[in-house]
């Protein structure tokens, strides 16, 4: 795997809507999508809010430090160095793995029966066994890694990183970038998912608000 040198220029992001902050919830750090609610880890809960009125219709009191993803059934939620599998139902913690970067991992997402994870100050993407933690293959970046999610079978991750955030599209085998998405200044993101169709979703970090970000229509098909 290799880093990118060269990219593309930025686009835009383009803020469609904003979430939050929400009461009981300091800051925001990983985000999923459930086909019906949006998830967001909020430190010591777990929120789920509908995207079409913002209003928070679920919380789990769940260790909820980063990434978060759902896997059809399944929340998985990174707390510390660990990934608790969670019944979204009742809240049960029925498994845990050890999280690949030991307490310095980001994002998190599922994809083809796996756990992708990202690892923040590393700047990589490990594609992991979701039953043992096992690290299966390591895409590296040349930005701190904050985000990920997939969408269409293609790899989007986010950064945070001199003060400036961006949605980045990049090749899973290569890692090279092939799309960038600029926040506005000030505007971070500390999670990232997609909802499958136009938007992605994206963790506001100490802002406490989640944000709904445009998916670029040339890749929305």
């Amino acid at each position: 795997m290799s880093r990118n040198a060269h990219s593309p220029e930025p686009l835009p992001a383009q803020i469609v809507r904003e979430y939050g902050p929400f009461d009981g919830a300091d800051k925001i750090a990983g985000v999923t999508y459930d086909g019906h609610r949006v998830w967001a880890a909020a430190g010591a809960q777990m929120l789920a809010f509908d995207p079409a009125s913002g209003r928070v219709e679920r919380r789990l009191e769940r260790a909820a430090d980063a990434g978060t993803a759902f896997d059809g059934t399944y929340l998985y939620q990174i707390a510390e160095a660990r990934i608790d599998k969670i019944d979204p139902a009742t809240g049960d913690v029925l498994a845990s793995i050890p999280a690949p970067g030991a307490g310095g991992d980001s994002g998190l997402a599922w994809a083809e029966g796996s756990l992708w994870v990202g690892q923040y100050r590393e700047r990589k993407i490990h594609r992991i066994d979701p039953a043992t933690g096992a690290v299966l293959r390591t895409i590296e970046s040349n930005r701190f890694v904050t985000g990920v999610t997939w969408v269409d079978g293609d790899l989007w991750h986010a950064t945070w990183e001199g003060d400036a955030s961006e949605l980045r599209h990049v090749d899973p085998d290569s890692g090279a970038v092939l799309e960038r998405l600029a926040m506005p200044p000030d505007t971070f993101v500390s999670g990232l998912e997609s909802d499958g169709a136009e938007l992605f979703y994206c963790g506001g970090g100490s802002s406490g608000r989640v944000r709904a970000v445009r998916r670029p229509k040339t890749r929305a098909g």
